[in-house]
């Protein structure tokens, strides 16, 4: 097991909070898909854009604050996907559903191929961060389904990324308290930012 006392595993278990916060969001928004079905396109495409948003900024933060972060440029080009698809998702909601679905797709697979890149870096660091893996494998394969099927009807759409949202939030959630178990003790008070 590699030393965990290193500046890098300190800066690395500091923000753990940030993926608990990304993985509750993440809940909240597929539970909400799942109550409330019959929200129309538009409501979806709202509701997704501000999570895009919101995760993506969650991402940008991670990236400025961690500069020792293994894969930092993993973190900041996922930062940047779910701003600017998410902007799109708020300020174009008329697009077809379609495009919607390929936007969602594309930012899907490239985010899930980058979470999977960055877990095989914090090897180096930790142990078990398969968490992250297995949040990456399931946004890539988000990622495909979509663009395999995206003539899939609204009701199939919502029911599919609710049920993704919170089964990666869970796995978000589930790798953060992984990373607070790690910081336990590990990083001085006085260091923390």
């Amino acid at each position: 097991m590699p030393s965990l006392a290193t500046a890098e595993t300190i800066l690395a278990m500091q923000r753990w909070w940030l993926f608990t916060v990304r993985g509750v969001f993440a809940v909240l928004f597929g539970v909400a898909a799942l109550v409330w079905p019959g929200l129309t396109l538009l409501a979806l495409i709202i509701l997704w854009g501000a999570y895009a948003f919101f995760d993506g900024a969650m991402m940008l933060y991670l990236t400025l604050t961690h500069e020792e972060w293994p894969a930092r440029w993993a973190l900041g080009l996922i930062g940047v996907l779910g701003l600017v698809t998410g902007l799109i998702a708020l300020f174009w909601p008329g697009i077809t559903a379609n495009a919607l679905l390929l936007l969602i797709a594309a930012w899907a697979l490239v985010t899930g191929v980058l979470q999977i890149v960055d877990a095989v870096r914090l090897r180096k660091v930790m142990t078990n961060e398969w968490f992250y893996v297995v949040t990456g494998a399931l946004t890539a394969l988000l990622g495909i389904i979509l663009i395999v099927n995206p003539a899939a009807g609204a009701m199939a759409f919502v029911i599919t990324i609710g049920g993704f949202a919170i089964l990666w939030g869970v796995v978000l959630v589930l790798f953060s308290l992984r990373l607070k178990q790690l910081d336990g003790g590990l990083a001085p008070r006085a260091q923390r930012v």
